[in-house]
């Protein structure tokens, strides 16, 4: 078979099985296969940069022979070289232009979008928007937990890896850790999309996505409360109470024949973390413990 037209139909992955095999009888195969494996190299992180393409290019042309038998390869290389360079644009485009915004354990910023609404973003969370473009779309990435205050305007949504938070302007907390998604709205009116899950909450509703289950429910308090500095929480696994004391302090816990899944409900303040660790466990009867200056064991109560 005709070698370019092998290639041809590998790259656009139309090989037929008969044609698969002659293409991998090729000497050639083996170099052809590794211009895309570098190519796909270009991907990137969360929120990261991406190497420069004329790096790659350079990668590229080190690997040519100067035998007069690949000079055939230089039209597959300029292909190859179009679509680095489109992967390359695309993300230096979309992923340059964002601004991000990331917090430490125990820390938090509070940030004044381009249209004057504000966000308060919770330790242990980041944030990512297209500042140059906000005019044209009011949209967020968010991984942790943020409260939002939305000035009036166009559509503004939260975008998560659990969900979608749609609204026109109101005042509402989101919260995504892990397979736990919850969304309080605090004013105004909320749409939320999560999988086949769709909800409209108003002032003073929540929803919640755990485990595969969605429910809904009201709110305790006016206000997210850990702006305050004070984590609240509605029947939340054990689990994720600790975890939420872990981002607070910097401090690791270790449940000892403790159930991690048996619910709670109460809050702990983010300045005192003696104090924090009785109003969890006392309510549990748990008992804790400092190994470290940095690490507590937690355990049922001896009787």
């Amino acid at each position: 078979m005709d070698k370019d037209y092998l290639i041809e139909k590998w790259l656009a992955d139309e090989l037929s099985p008969e044609e698969s095999k002659a293409f991998e009888a090729l000497d050639d195969a083996p170099f052809l296969k590794g211009i895309v494996e570098d190519a796909s190299a270009f991907k990137a992180s969360k929120f990261s940069k991406v190497d420069g393409y004329q790096q790659f290019k350079k990668h590229l042309e080190s690997t040519k022979s100067k035998d007069a038998k690949v000079r055939w390869i230089r039209p597959l290389l300029r292909i190859a070289s179009v679509f680095v360079l489109g992967f390359s644009m695309y993300f230096l485009f979309i992923y340059e232009n964002l601004t991000t915004v990331e917090t430490q354990i125990g820390e938090k910023i509070t940030i004044t979008l381009p249209d004057a609404s504000i966000v308060n973003v919770n330790a242990l969370s980041e944030i990512a928007y297209n500042e140059k473009k906000w005019s044209q779309k009011r949209e967020i990435k968010l991984e942790g937990e943020a409260f939002f205050d939305v000035a009036k305007g166009a559509k503004f949504n939260v975008l998560t890896p659990s969900g979608t938070v749609t609204v026109l302007g109101t005042e509402f907390n989101v919260k995504q850790r892990g397979n736990f998604f919850e969304v309080k709205c605090f004013e105004g009116k909320v749409q939320v999309v999560s999988g086949e899950h769709e909800a409209i909450l108003l002032e003073g509703d929540n929803f919640r996505f755990l485990n595969g289950n969605a429910s809904k429910g009201k709110n305790t308090f006016s206000v997210a409360q850990w702006t305050k500095n004070i984590s609240n929480f509605q029947r939340v696994e054990v689990s994720e109470v600790f975890a939420e004391l872990e981002r607070q302090y910097k401090v690791g816990v270790i449940l000892e024949n403790v159930d991690a899944q048996q619910l709670f409900s109460g809050g702990f303040v983010h300045d005192n973390l003696e104090n924090a660790l009785k109003s969890i466990t006392v309510p549990l009867n748990l008992d804790y413990e400092f190994i470290a200056t940095d690490k507590v064991r937690v355990k049922p109560r001896e009787k």
